[in-house]
């Protein structure tokens, strides 16, 4: 995730010729979001979007349509980038990098998540700038925002928090 300190990240484990729309909802599921929002990719200032019907910004980019796409039309090589976007409300941006390609592994199960840190910042919390002001309010109980922020929340929220196990489970490990 991109403009937060300390870093929130996943590496996950994919198939190269997996769709975009498919390595969008494991993002969704490895950062423990709802698919509540829009989102794109981005690569050298083109945008890949799913088209919508009644979308009024179509056509006013440089738009694709990736519904039949790969992530490998978009990432080629090792440490290739491109950057995705999602909520463009709260605007949370995230460098995805071809790190490294591997032969498939037949005893392995894809996707998978290997390793990560942190937890994901809830829905609508107002990007990285609200997210940021949401953990120092939850830092001081006697905060006047500190109990509405403890009753949206629906429970303790620990922004460490980071278990590759759930988000496997999740994928369907």
């Amino acid at each position: 995730m991109k403009g937060f300190r300390p870093k929130i990240w996943r590496r996950i484990l994919i198939p190269s010729d997996l769709l975009l729309s498919d390595f969008h909802m494991n993002i969704q599921v490895a950062m423990g979001w709802t698919n509540s929002h829009l989102h794109q990719f981005i690569k050298n200032g083109t945008f890949y979007r799913l088209r919508m019907q009644d979308d009024d910004l179509w056509g006013e980019m440089d738009d694709v349509d990736y519904k039949k796409m790969k992530v490998s039309d978009l990432l080629k090589k090792e440490k290739e980038k491109i950057v995705y976007e999602y909520d463009f409300g709260d605007s949370w941006e995230h460098d995805i990098i071809l790190e490294k390609t591997l032969p498939i592994d037949s005893s392995l199960k894809y996707p998978i998540c290997l390793t990560g840190k942190m937890n994901c910042p809830p829905e609508d919390c107002g990007g990285v700038w609200g997210y940021s002001a949401m953990l120092e309010v939850l830092k001081d109980p006697s905060h006047e925002e500190y109990e509405s922020y403890i009753e949206w929340l629906g429970e303790k929220f620990d922004p460490e928090y980071f278990d590759k196990n759930e988000i496997n489970e999740l994928l369907g490990q």
